[in-house]
């Protein structure tokens, strides 16, 4: 059993990894990306999680101006908090949510994703409460339930949030979002085995998205397995993003050693 302290390390090794294999994809795509560049008009719909660090940055000038024009206006202010959470503009993120929030207070989706928004900026308690308030215990939404369990994780009271993962998949049963959110779980308390066996299910099942497959790429390059991890993420990126990712898994996966030499150094001092 890990202790507090290995949790916590853990935790914070997988969400640097995980922010800095999101950064990896942006800013190679910069270079060489498969994705189209065109402005945002012309592929309205595309999704956030798709656009090069390029269309994110057009796409936040554009929003912008819309945003600044009437900041009420909630479908833009969905989508620009998206955008800037999207290219690591975190604060500025959560701040069109904060304003979007006082605008339309009972609103469940704003709460949701102005509790997204908290949760992204490390403000956990605030962020369980306003999935908590959007939440509607007659009618539950399952994508509510799945990310109070992924704050939950983050205050590290796995327990908790894996009864509320199977909750939810119960509600939606094999939801990749939902599979791939309990591999994280694992991940979190250095479970990686557990966790890919989750991520392998996950990718396996219609629907998943980019997100899903470079979750389990992640989570096999954090075990070492650098050449199959690669493989993975080529499966949809460019092999210059896929080689990027890689190389950030690795220096990773590096810092998590150091980590642990230190650790054990500090045990001998001890003795």
């Amino acid at each position: 059993m890990m202790t507090k302290r290995d949790r916590n390390a853990t935790a914070g090794l997988w969400r640097t990894a995980a922010l800095g294999l999101v950064l990896a994809v942006a800013l190679s795509g910069c270079a060489n990306s498969r994705m189209t560049t065109g402005s945002i008009n012309r592929s309205p719909g595309k999704p956030v999680a798709e656009m090069s660090a390029g269309e994110l940055a057009r796409a936040a000038d554009q929003l912008g101006k819309t945003y600044a024009k009437n900041p009420a206006d909630k479908a833009n202010g969905l989508r620009y908090a998206e955008v800037l959470q999207m290219g690591g503009r975190t604060d500025q993120s959560l701040a069109v949510m904060r304003k979007l929030a006082i605008e339309h207070p009972a609103d469940r989706q704003v709460l949701a994703a102005y509790g997204k928004a908290l949760a992204a900026a490390g403000q956990l308690e605030p962020a369980l409460d306003a999935v908590r308030r959007a939440q509607t215990p007659e009618y539950p939404d399952w994508k509510l339930v799945s990310a109070e369990a992924a704050i939950l994780d983050q205050l590290g009271k796995s327990g908790d949030a894996r009864a509320l993962y199977r909750r939810a998949l119960d509600m939606k049963p094999n939801e990749p979002s939902i599979l791939s959110n309990l591999g994280m779980s694992y991940v979190l308390e250095g479970d990686l085995r557990s966790a890919e066996t989750y991520m392998r299910s996950a990718a396996s099942l219609p629907g998943a998205d980019s997100r899903v497959r470079q979750n389990l790429a992640l989570v096999v390059g954090l075990q070492g397995r650098f050449e199959e991890a690669e493989k993975l993420a080529r499966q949809e990126l460019s092999p210059e993003q896929a080689e990027a990712n890689v190389a950030y898994l690795r220096s990773m996966l590096a810092q998590q050693n150091a980590w642990s030499d230190l650790k054990r150094d500090e045990s001998k001092d001890t003795n």
